[in-house]
């Protein structure tokens, strides 16, 4: 199981290195999600499989790509706040691997699931750095070279390579695990700052004046005097070395260690159980019996070696996880150093329970009185029982906040939907202002072409079918003429029964205002023959007809607000259409006027009497002389349509 922080620092990397295209991409696939929370725990596979996918979106190998992620790992706990207690673990590479499990069995108070890889550093005696690596995950070991090389420039100014040296089953622990021996060599040391040099020019002085004394003082004295002499200074106070002092017996009863360190436990070489402290007794009285041995009532929780003398002396420098199993007894875990005493051939225990909360006090029988007034542990409890609730508060935020966002896209495809629906109803910058709460004043175009078109015999076509025929009739034509619409980029008025209105030039203007609805109405006239009349089952007739003039737009109502076109035009153009003939597109003199040198093919009707207009000269049009059919149609790039336009009016123009 891995955190969600883990999973996060795959996402800061992604996202900072490769682009929030590239995790767009990971996290549409079904096993992944766009955030993660970071205490919550998710299955390992969800981040292998990330690994996976992203290794193969960016075609670079896993080695590669964990070694990166191990670096950026670094930088990532940097910034959650973790920066100054990385920097506490050691004063050089060395310590700073060396306490690594510790800040791991630290971070396991709050991360309880934790399952965190362990190190150990050996020295060869050839002097060379060699970095064990021990984990129940296989194959993320690159990683490690990452997150070292990353802390020895930051912390230590140094540069360092890692090379694998050996690879295989772990056999010093229990169970099938990795261990990765890794040779640690520095290569390159950092340009020192200006303190770091004048420390430096100190310690070299120091040396100089420890050797000219020591030349002076050869013949006059010997021994610990000598050294002495040597290492003080002109004051008489030692400068660069410590010895420590030990009493010449233990200045201690018995009684008094054992109340004093409650939970320590010593063992010999056989696992035997030397002494306890009083209230290991209280917890695990068999430990008094004669002749027991320590892994009769514990286990070794970590590191996780073989309960021997020889693994645990191996492991000394880590901290030790013991865990009692004993049936009928409240489970107990213990935590602390292991010291190996040489003249006794005994190992000390020096242990405190281990515990995350008041409540795992409480579940062992404990109380905080059992716990010595000089043992941390105290403290720890208390602390990280606010912890815990500050963890679970954080927990509760992140989860509240992912679904805000959830609730946050949903709705912002609702709203897309919405101004979609709105858009179509309304041109896009008048239903803005609407939205905006603003008012439309109605305004006045000069000049704008106009269209009508209606069904032949629709009337008859109603009276000899089904409602739902008609319904379908009319929903693939206009579904097919507002497609038109987008493609000559004119505007879709509105449709009354068999009625189909659109203008070209509102609400935006434009030259080309009569160009674009000729080509949408020749459009119409092809997508019409693709539509079947459900009386005859033979493709249906339409009539079209245009007039371009000057018109009065405006919003109109309320509850359904309409745009609405308001003039003389409108009615001009509505009577083409009537006077029209099937399957034909009537044209008026003022539309004829504009298209005539355009590249149309267009014939003249003649004079004819137009209802409310006397006699008027009329056109039709036939066709487009420049423009193809798979053009006007959309089937061809709507882009090299309008150029043709454009080189339309120029030729003629010119």
């Amino acid at each position: 199981l891995q955190y969600g922080f883990i999973n996060s620092c795959l996402q800061s990397l992604v996202i900072e290195r490769f682009g929030q295209d590239t995790w767009d991409k990971l996290s549409s696939l079904p096993v992944f999600q766009d955030t993660f929370n970071t205490y919550t725990v998710y299955d390992d596979i969800v981040t292998l499989s990330l690994v996976q996918e992203t290794c193969s979106l960016l075609d670079v190998s896993a080695d590669v790509f964990l070694k990166l992620f191990g670096g950026h790992f670094f930088t990532f706990c940097k910034h959650a706040g973790y920066d100054t207690m990385l920097k506490t673990l050691g004063g050089n590479l060395v310590e700073f691997i060396g306490n690594l499990d510790a800040l791991h069995s630290y971070l396991a108070l709050s991360y309880q699931e934790m399952n965190a890889p362990s190190f150990r550093v050996e020295m060869a005696d050839d002097g060379k750095m060699l970095l064990h690596y021990y984990s129940d995950r296989k194959g993320l070991y690159h990683i490690v070279p990452g997150i070292i090389e990353a802390v020895a420039r930051d912390f230590f100014n140094s540069e360092v390579t890692m090379t694998v040296l050996n690879q295989s089953e772990e056999d010093e622990r229990t169970g099938k695990k990795e261990h990765v021996v890794f040779l640690v060599k520095q290569t390159k040391q950092a340009r020192r700052t200006t303190n770091e040099s004048h420390s430096s020019a100190r310690e070299e002085a120091l040396f100089r004046t420890m050797r000219e004394r020591c030349v002076s003082l050869a013949v006059k004295k010997s021994g610990w005097d000598l050294i002495r002499a040597v290492v003080c200074t002109e004051k008489g106070s030692l400068q660069c070395a410590f010895s420590p002092c030990y009493p010449n017996k233990l200045w201690m009863e018995e009684t008094t260690f054992c109340n004093a360190f409650p939970f320590h436990i010593v063992f010999g070489e056989d696992l035997k159980v030397r002494q306890t402290g009083v209230n290991i007794q209280k917890f695990v009285p068999g430990l008094q019996a004669s002749n027991t041995t320590l892994d009769q009532y514990f286990t070794i929780i970590h590191p996780q070696v073989t309960f021997t003398i020889e693994s645990i002396r191996k492991f000394i420098n880590s901290q030790f996880v013991l865990k009692s199993y004993r049936d009928g007894h409240t489970t107990l875990k213990l935590r602390g150093q292991m010291l190996w005493m040489e003249s006794l051939r005994c190992m000390l225990y020096l242990c405190s329970p281990k515990l995350r909360s008041l409540q795992e006090l409480k579940d062992v029988g404990l109380h905080l009185a059992d716990l010595a007034q000089h043992d941390v542990t105290r403290d720890l409890v208390l602390l990280n029982q606010q912890r815990l609730a500050e963890m679970e508060l954080t927990n509760q935020l992140e989860r509240k906040k992912e679904e805000l966002r959830i609730l946050s896209k949903h709705l912002e495809a609702e709203k897309k939907k919405t101004e979609t629906l709105l858009y179509a109803m309304l041109p896009r910058h008048i239903a803005n202002q609407l939205k905006d709460g603003k008012s439309v004043e109605a305004g006045d175009f000069e000049v704008c072409t106009i269209l009508f078109s209606d069904v032949v015999t629709f009337t008859n076509i109603c009276a000899a079918c089904e409602p739902i025929d008609i319904v379908h009739m009319l929903n693939s034509m206009y579904s097919k003429f507002d497609r038109l619409t987008n493609i000559h980029d004119i505007y879709k008025v509105e449709t009354i029964g068999d009625a189909y209105m659109v203008v070209g030039g509102v609400p935006v203007p434009t030259d080309t205002h009569a160009v674009r609805v000729a080509n949408f109405s020749l459009g119409m006239r092809v997508a019409a023959r693709e539509v079947t009349n459900p009386v005859t089952g033979k493709p249906i007739q339409i009539r079209v007809g245009l007039h371009t003039g000057p018109v009065l737009a405006g919003v109109v109502g309320e509850k359904m607000p309409r745009y609405c076109l308001f003039g003389d035009t409108v009615n001009t153009a509505s009577r083409m259409e009537s006077h029209g003939l099937p399957d034909h597109i009537h044209l008026s003199p003022s539309t004829y006027s504009e298209l005539k040198d355009a590249g149309f093919n267009i014939q003249k009707r003649g004079q004819i009497e137009v209802k409310g207009k006397g006699q008027m000269t009329t056109y039709f049009l036939l066709g487009n002389l420049l423009v193809s059919e798979d053009s006007i149609m959309g089937r061809n790039c709507l882009h090299t349509e309008h150029s043709q336009y454009q080189s339309n009016r120029g030729n003629v123009g010119a």
